[in-house]
């Protein structure tokens, strides 16, 4: 998956154009205090102190024996030195886990990492010692703490995951890629359930390229809601073929000679991993297969819908053609085909979006069945599956709009389902609820007069939620109360359910703005012309971070910095508060900071994003310059010092723009970590849009990076690269400084960052890279590299 993850942030604030051209209206954010010439201008040292940086508080939801029906809002918390287990609703009770950070095994100081209570909350998984591995895997050291008999017993050392059963008897973990079986009341493992777990077998564990693009966790198994059964992935790497990644400073420095990581990492058109289901059954010990009719196929979901009924998703390479199987799981993995779909000229996205919806005949359940995301008339929206072997959903929410993410939650007691929605604005994020038999009747739960941007997590029983408030202005959390009909008197944000309480009201940061003269962001839709491949015209959101003192009366005077990223179903202009490099760039250079989400992007519909299947890098880049070329038809824009800057698939894109404008319009620009050829990126991450080489030799040769003599028409340009990225690996910049050599151009610059990966912060990385990006963007702002 390519991610920019080096960004320090930018401040999301109200304001819209209500045409396409540029009308601003009042509503915007900025500084309060009207005595501008006192305040304080953005910079990076007050970006990097966090000064600007939201406080916001997570709640460990605990899932109970009796939490789905006797929903009393538990969750976990450190206070006063102890981890202890209460609740939203009653203030008076407290249940303590654990005593302190650390604790003492066998005359040695142990520091707690992390924990899992017991749905029981009878005992506690504790994993200390903690070594990062990919970007969401890690090992550690892992024990058992049993609380009433106050009882430390260890489970064992280099543990990837382990996970309690739902009856809090058994902990399954991993170790060695093989799967495992502990008792918590003989302490011990009693069951290694696969032996055949190596460097090329992973069993319950993704491999590199199924926790970067599918899973996105660090596990691949699942309890059955009995904990009879563990549904695990057998992942055979045996035929992927291997990429070496050299480190040149991971002792400092003082090695000779440079360490070799060798990664098992599919290219387009070459060979997956193999993929299969197995079960395993605790009662009798038996294990079981599921092997999908065409070995090429992706594993994309799995989930319980029952005590012995398994929910799987699969997708051929392509993504064109998704599978649903309904495997039984106490019938040695029989299984029947519920649902097949083809994409139509789309692909099939990967997501984590069944939720299990268990029979009760007395709310009208009379089934097994579950929820599920699915595109209706081109919009993800929710259905529902009352039966789950049957192919029969029923449409739940419908529009030109989109489900995000999928469902929140369900409240079991009266089959409500809560999701958050781009309904009101493909900008904005809130919270809606509909009735699994009141279909397409939608119920707002946020206020949707006012511009927001809401996430949520509820507990157990969807009783309670922890709203998150994330801008346009100053975030907030507050603990809510759905079911409650008592009027609230605090509304702020929900317009349904009691606030019990503020979480975080970010009362600092509020006194904290009120010191500094904010650069104004406004948000609009910007009309790009006709659409020739779609009828109609393209209407892209964008915004715009004006500078400090903005002056339209200003002629051929203000420097426009675009800032793309582009992906596939991604998106960058969200009424999200935070502030950062891009006030920075309009603060201390007097510039203009400019972001399109392009064709191609999310939320905006299946037409919309579809546009760029097996042709990567041409719409996006075409938008990005239209858009560029009405900034630069603007009379206080000075058209000579128009540059774009990227991250990851924003650096490709960058480099993309370059070689469609030809120096036309954009005179500078900046890659980071880009991919330059998409035949050495990651296969299920490129064929899901692109097919194969093999099916597209045409797409991917026309979406590489490939016309240099075209990028070098811009006055100058520059690339920067970690030589430890993982994910999109070096050898994307050294193909493209290869070709910028044989063709003999030299106007561009180039650093590396040694060792660092995708994020670009080993050894000091991340301040550097900004500080050479603010830089070298203003040389280019002051016409330092015309002569060069």
């Amino acid at each position: 998956m390519i991610i920019y993850s080096g960004e320090i942030g930018h401040l999301a604030t109200i304001g819209r154009y209500k045409d396409t051209d540029l009308s601003i209206s009042n509503k915007s954010y900025k500084s309060s205090n009207s005595n501008i010439g006192s305040l304080e201008k953005i910079n990076f040292q007050n970006v990097r102190s966090k000064a600007f940086t939201p406080q916001y508080k997570t709640l460990q939801w605990l899932v109970t024996e009796d939490s789905i029906y006797n929903d009393e809002g538990l969750f976990v918390t450190f206070e006063n030195d102890k981890y202890l287990v209460k609740s939203v609703f009653n203030s008076s009770y407290a249940k303590i886990l654990l005593n302190g950070k650390y604790f003492v095994f066998e005359g040695t100081n142990i520091t707690i990492d992390s924990f899992i209570a017991s749905p029981d909350l009878s005992k506690v998984i504790i994993r200390s010692d903690t070594v990062k591995n990919w970007r969401h895997s890690s090992f550690g050291t892992y024990y058992l703490y049993d609380i009433s008999h106050d009882f430390f017993s260890k489970i064992g050392e280099n543990i990837a995951v382990a996970h309690w059963s739902p009856d809090s008897q058994y902990i399954a973990y991993i170790l060695a890629n093989n799967l495992y079986v502990y008792s918590s009341k003989e302490r011990k493992t009693i069951k290694q359930v696969t032996t055949d777990g190596s460097e090329l077998i992973f069993n319950g564990k993704p491999d590199w390229v199924y926790e970067e693009e599918v899973i996105t966790d660090d596990y691949a198994f699942w309890w059955s809601p009995n904990s009879r059964y563990i549904v695990f992935f057998k992942i055979n790497e045996t035929e992927v073929k291997e990429f070496p990644i050299p480190y040149y400073a991971q002792n400092d420095g003082h090695d000779l000679y440079p360490e070799l990581r060798v990664l098992k990492y599919p290219k387009p058109g070459t060979p997956n991993p193999v993929v299969e289901l197995d079960t395993f059954d605790l009662y009798n010990g038996e294990l079981h297969s599921f092997e999908l009719p065409d070995s090429s196929y992706i594993i994309s979901e799995v989930v319980w819908v029952g005590d012995d009924k398994i929910l799987a998703k699969a997708t051929n390479r392509g993504f064109d053609n998704l599978f649903v199987y309904l495997i039984d799981a106490s019938d040695n993995n029989s299984f029947t085909v519920v649902r097949q779909e083809n994409s139509g000229e789309g692909w099939h996205e990967i997501g984590q979006n069944v939720k299990f919806i268990p029979r009760n005949d007395t709310l009208g359940r009379v089934a097994d069945g579950y929820i599920d995301i699915k595109p209706i008339n081109g919009f993800n929206h929710l259905v529902y599956a009352p039966v789950a072997n049957s192919s029969e959903l029923i449409t739940l929410t419908s529009g030109e709009w989109e489900v995000v993410d999928g469902y929140v939650s369900f409240d079991y007691s009266n089959n409500d389902i809560y999701f958050v929605a781009s309904k009101k604005s493909s900008i904005e994020r809130h919270l809606y609820l509909v009735n699994l038999f009141k279909p397409c009747q939608i119920i707002e739960l946020t206020d949707t007069s006012k511009d927001g941007w809401y996430t949520t997590s509820f507990s157990a029983g969807g009783k309670f939620a922890l709203l998150t408030y994330g801008g346009p202005t100053v975030p907030y959390q507050k603990i809510i109360n759905f079911r409650s009909d008592r009027k609230d008197d605090r509304v702020q944000g929900n317009i349904r359910g009691e606030t019990l309480y503020y979480l975080e009201k970010n009362a600092n940061l509020t006194e904290t703005l009120k010191r500094f003269d904010i650069p104004e962001k406004k948000f609009g839709e910007l009309n790009l012309g006709q659409d020739k491949k779609n009828d109609g015209d393209v209407i892209v959101n964008y915004y715009e971070v004006l500078p400090n003192n903005f002056n339209p009366a200003l002629y051929d005077y203000y420097p426009v910095l675009f800032f793309p990223y582009g992906g596939p179903n991604s998106q960058q202009v969200t009424k999200t508060f935070s502030i950062g490099f891009n006030q920075i760039i309009a603060s201390q250079l007097n510039a203009i900071v400019v972001v399109v989400d392009g064709r191609g992007t999310g939320f905006k519909g299946k037409k919309f994003r579809s546009v760029v299947r097996d042709n990567l890098g041409y719409y996006e880049a075409i938008d990005q310059i239209n858009a560029a070329k009405h900034y630069a038809s603007l009379p206080y824009v000075n058209k000579e010092k128009i540059a774009i800057w990227g991250w990851s698939y924003g650096g490709y894109l960058t480099l993309k723009t370059l070689e469609h404008d030809s120096g036309n319009t954009f005179r500078y620009g900046i890659a980071v970590a880009p991919v330059t050829d998409y035949r050495l990126y990651d296969s299920i991450y490129t064929e899901r849009y692109m097919h194969t080489p093999q099916e597209n030799p045409s797409g991917y040769a026309e979406c590489s990076v490939h016309n240099v003599t075209s990028i070098a028409q811009s006055t100058r340009f520059l690339l920067m690269h970690g030589t430890g990225d993982d994910n999109v690996h070096f050898q994307h910049t050294l193909k493209l400084l290869d070709m910028l050599d044989l063709a003999g151009i030299e106007n561009y610059d180039v650093h590396v960052f040694t060792d660092s990966d995708h994020s670009i912060s080993f050894h000091n990385a991340n301040n550097i890279i900004f500080d050479k990006l603010l830089n070298w963007i203003r040389h280019a702002f002051n016409d330092d590299f015309i002569n060069w």
